[in-house]
């Protein structure tokens, strides 16, 4: 495959992901919405549209492998395709999240007038930042934001430990309501691992374009 079509697709593989992301980070907005307003309708429609980004990661992957495969690429290039199918992932489970969150809002009983929810949609939102600007730095390639967006992780995981505090003393409360309490719990993780693929994703522009993983992020996915 002569350089320049090589380059081309390249290319064309960074748009395929751009897009996905910005698919995504549409998703996460509408579970936000559908979070603070207890919108069931909506948070089912999103809990069963996940097939539509599976079906886009797995084309895009396949595009990867033949690139890897027809073009035989240099180690810088290879580093870039390796890192695209990390960061593919990572963009995957974020919809997953969503559509794990959504999938509570159906089930669950939640209290439209409780604080904690508020609390809840402002960490989302937190998170949906970090996503932000982590498909950002993928398209910039700039290494310092990319560290600026890792760092921002430790917002989102602070206002994890104060809601989970938060819940507990709702528990301790209000004991009849346990299980509807539980259900925020849930949702938090789900929200707290969105901003752990951010930081993943920032993680992974930095080792394209140093070739050093900086592995800012050991929790468990």
């Amino acid at each position: 495959m002569p350089r320049k079509i090589f380059d081309r697709e390249l290319a064309d593989l960074i748009g395929e992901m751009t897009k996905m992301g910005a698919d995504v980070g549409q998703r996460i907005d509408e579970t936000i919405t559908a979070l603070r307003t207890l919108d069931l309708d909506k948070a089912d429609r999103i809990a069963n549209s996940d097939d539509e980004i599976d079906r886009t990661e797995h084309r895009i992957e396949k595009v990867c492998m033949n690139l890897i495969a027809m073009q035989q690429p240099v180690a810088s290039d290879l580093r870039m395709i390796a890192a695209c199918l990390k960061i593919l992932t990572d963009i995957e489970r974020v919809a997953d999240q969503c559509a794990d969150i959504c999938d509570i809002l159906t089930v669950g009983e939640l209290n439209s007038n409780s604080l904690a929810i508020t609390h809840v949609v402002q960490m989302m939102e937190a998170a949906r930042d970090m996503f932000r600007r982590a498909m950002d730095v993928f398209l910039s390639r700039d290494v310092g934001t990319a560290h600026e967006v890792c760092k921002s992780d430790d917002v989102v995981d602070t206002m994890f430990s104060k809601i989970i505090l938060e819940i507990c003393g709702i528990i301790t409360d209000n004991p009849q309501n346990v299980m509807r309490e539980v259900d925020l719990l849930f949702i938090i993780k789900y929200v707290e691992r969105i901003g752990d693929h951010a930081t993943n994703i920032a993680e992974w522009v930095i080792y394209m374009e140093t070739g050093v993983h900086p592995d800012l992020n050991s929790k468990e996915q």
